[in-house]
């Protein structure tokens, strides 16, 4: 359930104003965005509502499904909206606890061979519906994000080895809770959705889960970058094992994204990755993609222009009053790379303001 390693070489978010764009619907304060959303649909997103990741073989993700709902609340899109969540609940719904299936192949039969789940899609699905219930008049969607969040609570919340009392969202309910310990991703953590589900749903673990993340967060910025995975052993933190990458690559990049959109770019995190970034970005071609932890080293680097715009983003999170700019947005470049660059333009209007793309 490695979703990034098949693309080697590839607190509180702003609450929307309710002032609406007339034209299209959308919050005003993101109007701006409105052509990069439209884009992003044609480029990405199938009449159906199946969100396709050419470079993944097209497969589809909860991921990739929770991330294009999440999109369709903050666009108020409601015919995107509809397909998406329609799309979903038929191809990936298929666990007896209400948790998505993590992924989607077109070239298998069946096109879910594995029924694991992957918590920060269904995170990010489970807010969307929450929201969408009253945005879009489905309130159908209301209990169905009560029974997601019912099942991570119950699934993906287990007590952390060697960490009395303390909570972090697995990365899905089945195979990460080893004899040798317990397999977590930071990257999974988005800080404000979990709190807004948490506070909604009546679910303090997950707030608790909240906390813990962070706090652990901190610990790591002490003395390097957060990983893609870790291993909590009964003896403390450990790196993970073998074929889950201990390096800050293509899921660790997520973790300041998620920091700044949730309000906390001044997090160590942040700082630690923008440090990151600012060392190497005049060490190669394009914008380091993968890092060593500890040394802040470039593994691995991408023309593509989503990761730029990350790289940016910490840039703004870090020098706070600085004017700073990062790449407008493109579809000439892979669906991840190109979600995530949305995600920094919509952190950038509710945040930041006085980074300007260019």
């Amino acid at each position: 359930m490695n979703r990034r390693e098949c693309m080697a070489g590839m607190g509180a978010i702003a609450l929307l104003s309710t002032a609406r764009a007339s034209a299209h619907g959308a919050p005003a304060t993101l109007a701006p965005l409105l052509p990069s959303w439209t884009a992003w649909k044609a480029a990405y997103l199938q009449p159906d509502g199946r969100i396709v990741d050419a470079f993944s073989e097209g497969a589809s993700h909860s991921e990739s499904q929770g991330y294009g709902l999440y999109l369709s609340v903050l666009f108020d899109d409601a015919e995107a909206f509809r397909a998406i969540y329609g799309w979903t609940e038929g191809n990936l719904a298929l666990r007896n606890d209400g948790l998505l299936a993590w992924r989607w192949r077109p070239d298998t039969v069946p096109n879910v061979p594995d029924m694991n789940n992957a918590s920060d899609g269904d995170i990010f699905y489970a807010w969307a519906l929450m929201k969408g219930a009253d945005q879009f008049d489905m309130p159908d969607c209301r209990g169905r994000a009560a029974t997601i969040v019912a099942g991570i609570v119950r699934a993906c919340l287990p007590p952390v080895p060697a960490f009395s009392g303390q909570r972090l969202l697995l990365p899905g309910a089945d195979g990460f809770v080893r004899t040798d310990g317990t397999i977590y991703n930071p990257s999974y953590w988005m800080p404000q959705l979990m709190s807004e589900l948490a506070m909604f749903f009546g679910a303090p673990g997950l707030q608790r889960a909240v906390d813990d993340g962070l706090a652990r967060l901190s610990e790591l910025a002490a003395t390097g970058l957060a990983p893609d995975w870790m291993l909590a052993t009964p003896q403390g933190w450990a790196a993970p094992p073998a074929g889950f990458s201990a390096n800050a690559g293509y899921e660790a990049m997520r973790v300041p994204l998620y920091l700044c959109l949730s309000g906390l770019s001044a997090h160590p995190m942040v700082a630690r990755f923008h440090d990151a970034y600012v060392t190497t970005g005049t060490q190669g071609v394009g914008t380091a993609t993968v890092f060593d932890v500890q040394t802040g080293a470039a593994l691995e680097r991408s023309p593509d222009m989503g990761y730029a715009a990350l790289a940016g983003l910490t840039a703004c999170g870090a020098a706070q009053d600085a004017a700073l700019s990062i790449p407008l947005f493109t579809t000439d470049q892979p669906y991840y790379p190109a979600t995530l660059h949305l995600f920094v333009l919509i952190a950038q209007l509710q945040r930041f303001p006085q980074c300007q793309p260019i």
